[in-house]
């Protein structure tokens, strides 16, 4: 009895060593080196995008809604509202990932609907019939760093008066920002705000100037 007792105990210890070895540092191993293969890595380090000067701000996979230091001159392009923020608009906390869980016939969401699309059409100059959907709508996680082409066109005009560039080249720059729909059928297109931001704030950075 105990002999098979002890034979038992060390095949039990010699499986826990092999698998402790296999998926506790063999398998880790290869998936950490899996995911820095050329053009996998950044994603792998969370999609971490840099401003002009190389400092990390931010990632590609999560919208943080800017504040502008100035709400009179605000040069930002701004995301879906969050169901974590304190106002109607925003920002919202980012450590809170949630929607409101609140259904098309709440009053409160309502009310707060009928409020966000006031508020932006005041911020853009527009009337409130053409402030989108998604502009007025938080998203599932409150964290989704895309609007519609519709909502980032209704700001270019903002956006391109305050920065002091022309309409032309900050439509340009919103075309290249947007992602068109994942596999080419799913979902729509939609422009990654926290990307988009950094290619204004490039775009209005004086050139250096030659030696």
């Amino acid at each position: 009895m105990f002999s098979l007792l002890t034979r038992q105990t060390v095949a039990a210890v010699r499986v826990l060593l092999v698998l402790t070895v296999l998926l506790g540092i063999g398998y880790p191993l290869t998936v950490w080196g899996v995911s820095h293969l050329p053009g996998l890595r950044d994603k792998a380090e969370g999609s971490l995008l840099a401003a002009p000067d190389g400092t990390p701000t931010g990632s590609a996979l999560i919208g943080i809604d800017p504040v502008a230091p100035d709400p009179a001159a605000d040069p930002f392009f701004h995301t879906r509202p969050s169901a974590s923020a304190t106002g109607p608009l925003g920002p919202g906390d980012t450590a809170t990932s949630a929607g409101s869980n609140k259904g098309g016939f709440d009053i409160g969401l309502l009310d707060t609907v009928t409020q966000r699309r006031e508020l932006i059409a005041a911020r853009e100059g527009v009337e409130p019939a053409r402030v989108p959907a998604d502009a007025v709508t938080a998203s599932a996680s409150g964290l989704d760093p895309h609007i519609s082409p519709a909502y980032a066109q209704l700001q270019v005009p903002r956006v391109a008066r305050v920065n002091g560039l022309s309409e032309m080249a900050v439509t340009r720059l919103v075309v290249a920002k947007t992602d068109g729909r994942p596999l080419g059928f799913l979902g729509e297109p939609g422009v990654n705000v926290t990307e988009l931001n950094l290619a204004v704030a490039a775009a209005r950075e004086p050139a250096p100037s030659g030696g």
